[in-house]
């Protein structure tokens, strides 16, 4: 039959959204008065909705968010001083469309990782490709990569990811060598890819956690005049939900 081998070719062509919803229609009675071309914009919207679906999942696998969190879960009457209509606002991500940078600041324990990884969920969901990293692992691979001679693939790979999120930014001091590797990938991104940083420590405070204070200018140049800042305050909300703070303890 016809039918038979359509469904061959469909297999073949590996459209399994269409030849799902073919088989559905098919084995419906319901589809049977729909005009030609309905029935076919359902199929049409079936493989779409897969090949989407399954863009998405590559795009969160490569991400590798230190947690699921998402922009919807968010707490916002926890006194932190994080204003809801501006971080909704940036979960909307056209400040990586426009390439800008964001920074967000607070002491430990306030949110910032799970806020960070929030709008890396959304920026994925989104449609764009997004990396995170500790800032501890992220200087272990610049640096295990130029031992290695991998250093120019993880620069390219990174120069392609339209947001690069590190984790608790200059956590440890930063050397010249590591510095200078940062600058590297900071240059690829300038005004073409966003970078969103998370730091316990305040912005003023960040040139002195560089060894070579001429590269620290050069890094933050990169970095802030171009960027949103988020500035947190209060108490750890680990301490604020632990079952021990809540029974007085």
């Amino acid at each position: 039959m016809l039918i038979n081998q359509a469904i061959e070719k469909l297999a073949q062509m590996k459209l399994e959204g269409f030849l799902d919803g073919l088989r559905e229609q098919m084995g419906s009675p319901a589809f049977g008065d729909m005009p030609f071309e309905d029935r076919l914009g359902l199929l049409v919207d079936r493989e779409f909705t897969l090949r989407e679906n399954r863009r998405l999942t590559r795009r969160l696998q490569e991400t590798r968010l230190k947690t699921r969190a998402d922009v919807e879960d968010v707490d916002f009457r926890a006194k932190r001083g994080l204003d809801k209509r501006v971080y909704l606002e940036l979960a909307g991500c056209s400040w990586i469309s426009r390439h800008h940078n964001l920074i967000i600041t607070g002491p430990t324990g306030v949110g910032k990782s799970y806020l960070a990884c929030a709008l890396g969920r959304k920026a994925c969901r989104e449609g764009y490709r997004t990396i995170y990293y500790r800032f501890s692992d992220f200087i272990r691979e610049l640096t295990i990569s130029v031992v290695d001679g991998s250093y120019p693939k993880l620069a390219a790979k990174l120069a392609k990811r339209d947001l690069l999120i590190i984790d608790d930014w200059l956590r440890d001091p930063v050397s010249a060598d590591q510095a200078r590797q940062i600058i590297d990938i900071l240059d690829d991104r300038f005004r073409n890819k966003s970078t969103l940083l998370t730091s316990q420590a305040p912005v003023p405070s960040w040139h002195e956690r560089f060894k070579d204070p001429t590269l620290a200018d050069a890094i933050l140049d990169r970095l802030v005049h171009d960027a949103h800042r988020l500035e947190l305050k209060g108490d750890s909300m680990r301490k604020n939900t632990s079952p021990l703070t809540e029974n007085g303890h």
